[in-house]
Protein backbone atom coordinates (compact mmCIF):
# COMPACT_ATOMS: atom_id res chain seq x y z
CA UNK A 1 0.00 0.00 0.00
CA UNK A 2 1.37 3.38 -1.14
CA UNK A 3 0.72 6.55 1.29
CA UNK A 4 1.67 9.82 0.49
CA UNK A 5 1.00 13.43 1.54
CA UNK A 6 1.20 14.41 -2.00
CA UNK A 7 -2.31 14.74 -4.45
CA UNK A 8 -0.41 12.54 -6.95
CA UNK A 9 2.60 9.58 -7.41
CA UNK A 10 5.20 10.27 -9.57
CA UNK A 11 5.94 7.23 -11.91
CA UNK A 12 2.03 5.90 -11.41
CA UNK A 13 -1.34 6.96 -12.89
CA UNK A 14 -4.36 6.80 -10.95
CA UNK A 15 -7.13 5.20 -12.66
CA UNK A 16 -9.94 4.84 -9.81
CA UNK A 17 -10.50 7.26 -7.36
CA UNK A 18 -12.39 5.07 -4.70
CA UNK A 19 -13.53 7.81 -1.32
CA UNK A 20 -12.31 9.35 1.57
CA UNK A 21 -11.36 6.97 4.17
CA UNK A 22 -10.46 7.76 7.77
CA UNK A 23 -8.70 6.61 10.67
CA UNK A 24 -9.19 7.31 14.25
CA UNK A 25 -7.37 6.07 17.42
CA UNK A 26 -8.13 7.70 21.14
CA UNK A 27 -5.39 6.39 23.81
CA UNK A 28 -5.23 7.18 27.41
CA UNK A 29 -2.23 7.78 29.48
CA UNK A 30 -1.85 5.65 32.39
CA UNK A 31 -0.93 6.93 35.56
CA UNK A 32 2.87 5.90 35.62
CA UNK A 33 3.58 6.98 32.07
CA UNK A 34 2.30 10.82 33.36
CA UNK A 35 4.14 10.44 36.30
CA UNK A 36 6.92 10.33 34.30
CA UNK A 37 6.30 12.84 31.92
CA UNK A 38 5.84 14.71 35.22
CA UNK A 39 9.22 14.37 36.11
CA UNK A 40 10.99 14.99 32.67
CA UNK A 41 8.64 18.39 32.81
CA UNK A 42 10.35 19.20 36.40
CA UNK A 43 14.00 18.29 35.17
CA UNK A 44 13.65 19.30 31.73
CA UNK A 45 14.61 16.63 29.01
CA UNK A 46 12.36 14.62 26.31
CA UNK A 47 9.85 12.16 27.80
CA UNK A 48 10.01 8.72 26.40
CA UNK A 49 6.92 7.68 27.93
CA UNK A 50 5.15 10.32 26.06
CA UNK A 51 6.78 9.89 22.51
CA UNK A 52 6.70 6.36 22.93
CA UNK A 53 2.69 6.38 23.26
CA UNK A 54 2.24 9.09 20.33
CA UNK A 55 4.46 6.66 18.15
CA UNK A 56 2.41 4.07 18.49
CA UNK A 57 -0.55 5.94 18.10
CA UNK A 58 0.26 7.33 14.82
CA UNK A 59 1.57 3.71 13.43
CA UNK A 60 -1.85 2.39 14.47
CA UNK A 61 -3.85 5.28 13.07
CA UNK A 62 -1.92 4.62 9.64
CA UNK A 63 -2.63 0.56 9.77
CA UNK A 64 -6.51 1.61 10.46
CA UNK A 65 -6.10 4.21 7.41
CA UNK A 66 -4.47 1.13 5.06
CA UNK A 67 -7.14 -1.63 6.16
CA UNK A 68 -9.66 0.76 5.19
CA UNK A 69 -8.61 1.62 2.13
CA UNK A 70 -7.66 -2.22 1.22
CA UNK A 71 -11.19 -3.21 1.98
CA UNK A 72 -12.02 -1.00 -1.20
CA UNK A 73 -9.63 -2.33 -3.15
CA UNK A 74 -7.57 0.46 -3.14
CA UNK A 75 -3.67 -0.14 -3.43
CA UNK A 76 -2.41 4.02 -2.62
CA UNK A 77 -3.91 6.47 -0.41
CA UNK A 78 -3.00 9.75 -1.28
CA UNK A 79 -3.29 13.50 0.51
CA UNK A 80 -3.01 11.69 3.64
CA UNK A 81 -3.12 14.18 6.84
CA UNK A 82 -2.53 13.56 10.40
CA UNK A 83 -3.52 15.22 13.18
CA UNK A 84 -3.06 15.16 17.02
CA UNK A 85 -5.53 16.63 19.69
CA UNK A 86 -5.29 16.24 23.31
CA UNK A 87 -8.18 15.13 25.18
CA UNK A 88 -10.05 14.33 28.60
CA UNK A 89 -10.42 16.23 31.73
CA UNK A 90 -6.88 15.81 32.90
CA UNK A 91 -5.64 16.18 29.28
CA UNK A 92 -4.48 12.42 29.88
CA UNK A 93 -6.17 11.33 26.28
CA UNK A 94 -4.79 11.40 22.91
CA UNK A 95 -6.28 11.51 19.78
CA UNK A 96 -4.73 10.80 16.67
CA UNK A 97 -6.41 10.72 13.36
CA UNK A 98 -5.91 10.38 9.55
CA UNK A 99 -7.52 10.85 6.03
CA UNK A 100 -6.84 10.71 2.70
CA UNK A 101 -8.06 9.53 -0.64
CA UNK A 102 -8.18 5.61 -1.38
CA UNK A 103 -7.24 5.48 -5.08
CA UNK A 104 -6.18 2.22 -7.45
CA UNK A 105 -2.97 2.80 -9.46
CA UNK A 106 -1.26 1.08 -12.13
Amino acid sequence: MILTTTNTIEGKRIVEYKQIVFGEVVSGVDFIKDFAAGLTNFFGGRSNSYEGELMDAREKVIQELQGRAAALGANAVIGVDIDYEVLGTGNNMLMVTASGTAVVVE
